[in-house]
């Protein structure tokens, strides 16, 4: 198959692009230069620097410095590229130059074209697209724009559906009384609810934590330009563009109170993926505790049973696995890996510029996208449709020798011990064996080692430690 291509200039010179792409030599040398990993900028990367181009645009206006005509044509092609129109235009791997620049022109160039048509007539990427900008200022603002946008669009209300999950049947749960468990031995009981409860505090916190790296990520490098010194800006453009910026996307964006940190530093960067890893291993928590109490269904605990999705065996008929749990805690392992890389590049801030940044931009978005996922489908798929199997946790729970804590205010540690040891190698219920050997009551018994009542926690004395 053959493909037709034009000649276009820059720079350095002339070369080939294929004659249908809106993109130019810039681009096309970028293509050239870094066939790594076949994977290119995420939908989010993408739509930010459109936006950042748009507001640039209507900023540049403003200030009278872009003909209007040529600002209204930029602006309408910034647009269509952050709707995600021309995405097949965006071909440049992400590992690539450190600093965004070939990420930074290939949007230039493909909005330059987009206004062109427009026009009719040239608009230049560099001179009248660009103008106001540089890449090592719009990319670290393509960062904090697409993270903060991916955050409010799809993790935080991912996170809110779950927590909402968790906390319907917290409350359907909260007379379900079963078998505590520490050291993954059986200890004192809970109710169900009181263990999603647990789940759905660690959800909200994760919440709590991503709404506090909020106010940094909302503050800009646009306007620092080339090394934070706003070489080549109008001395008001940073503030206009945020102002643009917030009216065009609703987010109050503000310009960083330092430029030189916002460009040479990506410290926010590195703070909110520390906080979606929080976010990644209390998933693989809570996927790890369903995982071990949909075990069995007859030689695990089998306390619950998650929904059947599909056949778990190409080789044992009717074996069903815990998929969803399973995909949540790989998201998790992904999460916290993306998370290293980030920190390593976020330590790549050399004097007046960080050069890892697609990289940080690529791990960033990969990760809230991986988290508002698989956190919409822990919610629907495995929480809110698992069955309580209530026989089997009744019977383990009359069997748990480790009740007898509850009588050592009356009859103390040791001979508590003693009781506890007697009804695991009897195999007996400690009730019963607590009759026996101690000269406590029936009724007295039966209310101290009542399992809902020693849910509801309350100091009753005791010796000992925890575990």
């Amino acid at each position: 198959m053959t493909t037709s291509f034009r000649v276009e200039r820059d720079s350095m010179g002339e070369l080939k692009v294929p004659a249908h792409a809106l993109w130019g030599a810039q681009t096309q040398r970028a293509v050239d230069n870094f066939p790594v990993s076949g994977l290119t900028r995420p939908r989010g990367f993408i739509a930010a620097p459109g936006l950042v181009t748009q507001a640039a645009a209507r900023a540049t206006r403003r200030l009278g410095l872009l003909d209007p005509k040529v600002a209204e044509a930029v602006e309408a092609a910034a647009a269509e590229v952050a709707a995600g129109r021309h995405d097949a235009h965006f071909p440049i791997d992400v590992f690539q130059t450190g600093s965004g620049t070939s990420t930074n022109m290939n949007a230039n160039e493909v909005i330059a074209a987009l206004s062109s048509a427009r026009l009719k007539s040239p608009v230049h990427p560099n001179d009248q697209v660009n103008m106001g900008q540089s890449s090592n200022d719009s990319i670290p603002t393509a960062i904090h724009v697409s993270a903060a946008l991916a955050l409010r669009q799809a993790l935080v209300p991912a996170l809110a559906h779950l927590r909402d999950v968790l906390l319907g049947r917290e409350r359907e749960l909260a007379g379900t009384v079963t078998t505590g468990r520490t050291h993954l031995m059986d200890a004192m009981p809970v109710t169900l609810g009181q263990e999603l409860s647990g789940w759905r505090t660690q959800i909200e916190n994760g919440l709590a934590r991503l709404a506090s790296v909020e106010p940094r990520l909302l503050a800009l490098a646009q306007g620092g330009t080339a090394v934070g010194t706003g070489i080549n800006a109008h001395p008001q453009f940073g503030r206009r563009f945020c102002e643009e910026l917030a009216a065009i996307t609703g987010v109050a964006f503000v310009p960083a109170p330092n430029y030189f940190e916002a460009l040479s530093a990506q410290d926010a960067a590195v703070e909110l993926s520390g906080q979606l890893k929080v976010v990644a291993v209390s998933l693989m928590k809570i996927a790890n505790d369903l995982r071990l109490m949909n075990s069995g269904p007859l030689a695990g605990l089998g306390e619950i049973s998650l929904p059947a999705l599909q056949a778990g065996s190409s080789i044992m008929p009717g074996k069903v696995n815990p998929v969803i749990p399973e995909a949540t805690a790989m998201v998790a392992a992904q999460v916290i890996g993306n998370d290293t890389a980030i920190t390593i590049a976020g330590q790549s801030g050399n004097f007046q510029l960080n050069v890892m940044l697609p990289l940080i931009a690529h791990n960033l978005l990969a990760s809230i996208s991986l988290l508002a996922n698989v956190s919409r489908l822990l919610a629907d798929r495995a929480i809110a449709g698992f069955k309580v199997n209530e026989a089997r946790i009744a019977e383990a729970l009359d069997r748990n020798p480790i009740l007898v804590t509850a009588l050592n205010p009356v009859i103390g540690y040791e001979k508590g011990a003693a009781i506890a040891k007697a009804a695991y190698a009897q195999g007996r219920p400690i009730r019963e064996v607590a009759r026996e050997m101690t000269q406590l009551p029936a009724a007295e018994l039966d209310k101290l080692l009542d399992p809902a009542e020693l849910t509801r926690g309350g100091v009753k004395g005791g010796t000992g430690s925890g575990g």
